[in-house]
């Protein structure tokens, strides 16, 4: 029961933001393909990678990650910012119009937050926060993202 009701809730999310991104094609302001699609989402996760961290994680070769990160600053949507710490290092940035883009998604999503908050008392909403947290921090290990408790050196 717990698996069916997660799932119907994963796939709600993602096929709200399928059906917005079809609509936006229909209108011809989507310029991103599936898979480009898939490797904004990686890199704004990540948190300003470099080109080889992207390539890292999502197990390409480097050159390969280059050909789609250069395709992606081409269109518009990322830029490559040179390191303050390392200056032969640049970390790919997601730029405005790719946050646009992106809130197609991230705007459903508060939505939906916001109609939990309403309808559960602030313990459930509380709870909720608890659980999500547990389940991404010590649940879901195989998956690091930047800002994770765990993925902090510990002080």
């Amino acid at each position: 029961m717990l698996n069916s009701a997660f799932a119907t809730v994963y796939s709600k999310f993602k096929l709200h933001f399928y059906q917005k991104v079809f609509s936006r094609l229909q209108g011809r302001e989507a310029s991103l393909s599936a898979v480009e699609t898939f490797c904004m989402e990686i890199i704004q996760a990540l948190d300003r990678p470099t080109v080889n961290e992207f390539a890292t994680f999502v197990q390409i070769s480097p050159p390969n990650a280059a050909y789609k990160v250069n395709s992606l600053i081409q269109k518009g949507y990322l830029e490559k910012v040179r390191s303050d710490t390392d200056r032969r290092e640049y970390h790919l940035v997601v730029t405005q119009k790719y946050e646009d883009y992106y809130n197609i998604s991230y705007g459903y999503l508060t939505e939906v937050m916001e109609r939990i908050k309403h309808r559960f008392s602030e313990d459930d909403v509380r709870r909720l926060e608890e659980m999500l947290t547990i389940i991404s921090d010590e649940l879901m290990p195989e998956i690091a993202l930047p800002g994770d408790r765990r993925s902090q050196p510990e002080a």
